[in-house]
């Protein structure tokens, strides 16, 4: 380990790709502590603490969103863009051969899609919030002009962090988005710190071991959820050409137990946001029957175990489903065959497919659970115990060891080709 420090510290190269990351994330927390004006920060802070979903959101925003600064509204717009795109990929033939037949300049051509669509998004999402927050009297009385203004700084805080974070992933250092959402959580550390420095309660301190418990099992099962993986073992044919025979070696295919990482829990965090700014939306609007649907959402939202089962069900869904749209078992039983490859004891074509589809999705189950039980575990907790920020913990420690272990890894592979 001392090793590979000393190589990060000494390559001139890796150590501008690692200074220029953290430059980067140092812009995006500067650019979530400048807040929009005509905010009232007492209704604001009253609205924050009892309202759980925009605590998480919160902390995806690396604070924006209680600072109601001009990069509020984070990366949320680009994630659900990425999901109705994925989606898109299981619907329109074509967008599937680009995403996964054209190689990188597909990929290229499938985000620039992504980025078009992310533009109306953060709209919707910009409108949507200042409705929801005029509502809550948490924003004066603001003239038209005034709002738009308001909106096309929210969407340029949500551009401009789209572009730090491309630029972040270019150098090969992590995720650029993944370490955004990162750099959030971890500054809220000192807060959430704070809070519970501040209301400690020594009747509480059963609840607090299970909390630290609970973490360290969280931790340990990330790892080893994040590092499992099932080998299927692969043999190549054995080709005789001239006086000569190539081929006949082994290898495997190592599929991951969790092939969608943190990205289902972002999804569904970014899909349980709109019910809420529905609800907002619509309680502005003076009709009883409009106002008698809002009030429904909102119970369901502020219900721990309403919204902890849908959260569940939406954590599941999204493992099988990125899972379904990264992983084509069809498209690696082609290649395995065009190679003189096969899986010893099945047939090579569409067995092959069948084989690696039902080992996938069994896999993925395992997965799926262990996404969705972590997810809502915290919430659990809170409902037990009352304590907000117990919830907020265990989620945002889940995504933090995830690209913890992700980053580590891309500069693991960076400090081993610089070895070599």
């Amino acid at each position: 380990m001392l090793n590979r420090i000393k190589i990060i510290l000494k390559d001139k190269d890796l150590r501008k790709k690692i200074l220029f990351v953290l430059f980067a994330l140092v812009l995006f927390r500067l650019g979530a502590n400048i807040p929009i004006p005509g905010v009232d920060q007492a209704r604001l802070e009253a609205f924050m603490s009892g309202n759980q979903l925009f605590g998480l959101l919160d902390i995806f925003s690396g604070g924006g969103l209680s600072n109601l600064s001009v990069m509020m509204l984070g990366v949320g717009p680009y994630i659900t863009a990425s999901i109705i795109m994925q989606l898109f990929t299981m619907i329109f033939p074509k967008l599937k051969e680009i995403y996964q037949e054209e190689g990188e300049a597909g990929r290229q051509k499938f985000n620039q899609y992504t980025r078009l669509l992310t533009l109306p998004l953060a709209f919707m999402q910009g409108f949507g919030l200042m409705a929801l927050l005029q509502s809550q009297g948490i924003l004066g009385d603001l003239s038209i002009f005034d709002k738009l203004t308001n909106i096309a700084i929210m969407i340029s805080g949500t551009m401009i962090l789209l572009w730090l974070g491309e630029l972040i992933t270019e150098k090969k250092v992590g995720n650029g988005i993944s370490l955004i959402i990162f750099a959030g959580i971890v500054a809220s550390l000192p807060n959430t710190i704070r809070q519970l420095i501040f209301t400690f309660d020594p009747s509480q301190i059963p609840v607090y071991a299970m909390f630290i418990a609970s973490a360290l099992l969280i931790i340990a099962g990330v790892v080893f959820i994040s590092e499992a993986e099932r080998s299927v073992p692969v043999s190549y044919a054995k080709q005789i050409r001239g006086s000569k025979m190539y081929g006949g070696s082994s290898t495997h295919i190592p599929l991951r137990v969790n092939q969608a990482g943190v990205i289902p829990i972002i999804f569904a965090i970014s899909i349980l946001l709109f019910p809420q700014m529905i609800a907002g939306f619509l309680s502005s609007i003076n009709n009883g029957a409009i106002n008698i649907i809002s009030g429904y959402i909102n119970i369901f939202m502020n219900n721990l175990w309403m919204y902890g089962a849908a959260y569940f069900i939406l954590v599941f869904f999204f493992t099988y489903f990125y899972t379904a749209v990264t992983f084509d078992p069809h498209m690696i039983s082609t290649n395995l065959q065009k190679g003189g490859a096969f899986i010893p004891g099945i047939r090579p074509g569409q067995p092959t497919s069948d084989y690696l589809s039902r080992i996938i999705g069994r896999i993925t189950l395992v997965g799926a659970l262990f996404l969705g039980l972590i997810a809502v575990l915290p919430l659990g907790m809170q409902a037990v115990t009352g304590l907000s920020t117990l919830a907020i913990g265990g989620t945002a420690l889940l995504i933090v060891v995830s690209v913890v272990l992700e980053t580590s890894k891309q500069i693991e592979a960076q400090v081993v080709m610089k070895e070599y």
